[in-house]
């Protein structure tokens, strides 16, 4: 080999090796560039909760939201632009995911601290760790590195994100669409121990189904009339006992027969979810490590890295 090929050979190596580390994701990807990142994200999460407990569902939910379309791009957060229709009216988001205000005081405090770095994908992982332990969960090492998109997809989230009508069957097909398993269904869907949901997403639930507590059915129906269009946005907690704290009081409330959604209680129904429920129901330390894992397994959804993507400036358009 002359010196000139090896010189061409040790060239195209270096190139394959930056472009293999670039595309993975690292617990330290900021370290250097932005060092202060978890400090700032947390101060502005626990600002918002303490405004308000129900945002750290919220923000929760966001990540869910936007991992499954797509993969974890930060493609939720865009607004609807004149060359494509973003996620958040889709059928799953409208008048529903919330928290974009809280996620722009975010990015604002992060731009500050350290500007052009860290995308608003980036930040939803971090803020969705985050809420989950200011509200007594477990912690996790969450793995970064992920750049923005630039587009968004309508119709990937309609057909993505499971509705709460969804059968086992259904709920198990779409996390294996995005690469979970069913234990990774079960424990994630133990986000679901904070939050509220709207009367319209468990208006059939609490009307309709048979396997649900007569006595809770009878409470939920209170402030949730079964006309359509009447009470459509009363709010009741997915979580009946501790609505505001992350627990493993979820999965107790399935064991009852009081999950709020059919979604839910479909993972405690005669079906091959069953055990797996009442195992987190009776030990809390065996849904937080499941939960964590299967959390870091669901950010690892096709992240944009590298020269992908981009990172934006305001997570609501694109640069």
């Amino acid at each position: 080999m002359t010196s000139s090929s090896r010189s061409s050979f040790a060239v195209l190596a270096l190139v394959l090796l930056l472009g293999t580390s670039s595309a993975q994701l690292s617990t330290n990807f900021y370290n250097s560039s932005c060092p202060s990142l978890f400090s700032t994200v947390r101060r502005v999460v626990q600002s918002a909760i303490n405004n308000e407990n129900r945002m750290g569902a919220s923000l929760l939910r966001l990540f869910f939201h936007d991992c499954f379309v797509n993969g974890c791009d930060g493609s939720i957060l865009l607004d609807d632009t004149s060359s494509f229709t973003g996620e958040k009216t889709a059928n799953p988001n409208n008048n529903s995911v919330r928290g974009f205000d809280v996620v722009d005081s975010i990015k604002t405090a992060v731009e500050n601290a350290c500007s052009g770095v860290v995308s608003c994908a980036d930040i939803l992982a971090i803020t969705a760790r985050d809420s989950v332990v200011i509200l007594g969960g477990p912690t996790w090492d969450v793995k970064l590195g992920r750049r923005d998109s630039r587009t968004a997809s309508l119709s990937a989230a309609n057909r993505n994100i499971p509705p709460p009508t969804s059968s086992l069957s259904n709920l198990t097909s779409s996390f294996a669409n995005q690469g979970l398993s069913t234990r990774d269904l079960v424990a994630l869907s133990g986000a679901h121990t904070i939050g509220q949901a709207r009367c319209i997403s468990f208006r059939s639930r609490i009307y309709n189904d048979t396997n649900i507590d007569s006595s809770f059915a009878q409470t939920r129906q209170s402030n949730c009339p079964r006309t359509s269009g009447s009470g459509d946005n009363s709010l009741a907690p997915l979580d009946l006992q501790t609505p505001t704290a992350f627990d493993n009081d979820y999965y107790a409330n399935l064991v009852c027969r009081k999950g709020l959604l059919h979604s839910d209680q479909e993972l405690y129904n005669g079906g091959s979810t069953d055990s797996q429920v009442s195992s987190y129901s009776s030990s809390q330390s065996s849904f937080f490590s499941d939960f964590t894992a299967a959390m870091i397994r669901m950010g690892d959804i096709s992240p944009l890295t590298g020269s992908d993507g981009e990172i934006r400036k305001n997570c609501r358009r694109v640069n």
